[in-house]
């Protein structure tokens, strides 16, 4: 497989970036862990729905303080709250088609870190994207979307090896993100390199439901 520049050879296990801090801190390790473990719940059906009721709203009136930040793929199957059993102030999330890092899903995973202070970044991706299917057949067949869609295919297609784009494409996509964001952003790498926050790539299997970190801490 290849980097997301489409020409140096990669192990997809070690393709993180960049170099993540050797020892996050504790309390973001275990915000990373507590995200999990909610999915761990989902997975069970053991789900709590915590945070969920009349107090938990009042109590956000005058502002929130969520733990994480999860950029996602807008797909009506991949509903972010739900599957990591969390409740209201508790996630600050930002979703588009297939997870592509624009200017404003940049700015809003900014304004998680420096703002709000999570004490974690998820990338998450998902089994059966259609935005990285549409690039797949875009790169294999030449195919072209309608209106403003050709924008999702250009930016995943960088992350894709063009001689091979099936080849673990969601997961290649995932960390192409991830590759994007620290590079782009100085905020999120910063960040990163103080070890406040976990900067973390994930996707999420549609029928099982659980959550398979492919570069973090526990991947």
């Amino acid at each position: 497989m290849l980097s997301p520049d489409g020409r140096t050879p990669v192990n997809l296990s070690a393709a993180t970036g960049s170099a993540a801090p050797a020892s996050p801190d504790p309390a973001a390790l275990q915000a990373f862990q507590d995200l999990l473990a909610g999915n761990r719940r989902f997975v069970e059906g053991d789900v709590q729905h915590p945070n969920q009721d009349e107090s938990r709203r009042r109590a956000l009136e005058s502002g929130q303080a969520p733990f994480a930040m999860v950029l996602g793929c807008s797909d009506s199957r991949v509903p972010v709250e739900l599957l990591f059993d969390q409740g209201l102030g508790d996630l600050f999330v930002a979703r588009n088609a297939g997870h592509v890092l624009g200017r404003s899903m940049q700015a809003s995973v900014e304004f998680a870190v420096e703002v709000l202070g999570v004490q974690v970044v998820l990338v998450l991706g998902h089994e059966s994207c259609g935005a990285v299917g549409a690039t797949v057949e875009a790169i294999q067949k030449g195919t072209t979307l309608p209106g403003e869609m050709p924008i999702l295919v250009d930016q995943v297609k960088e992350h894709l090896d063009p001689a091979d784009p099936t080849e673990q494409a969601v997961e290649t996509h995932v960390l192409g993100t991830l590759t994007d964001l620290r590079s782009r952003s100085l905020i999120v790498r910063e960040a990163e390199e103080k070890g406040s926050i976990v900067v973390a790539g994930a996707v999420y299997g549609l029928g099982d439901g659980g959550v398979r970190v492919i570069s973090g801490p526990e991947a």
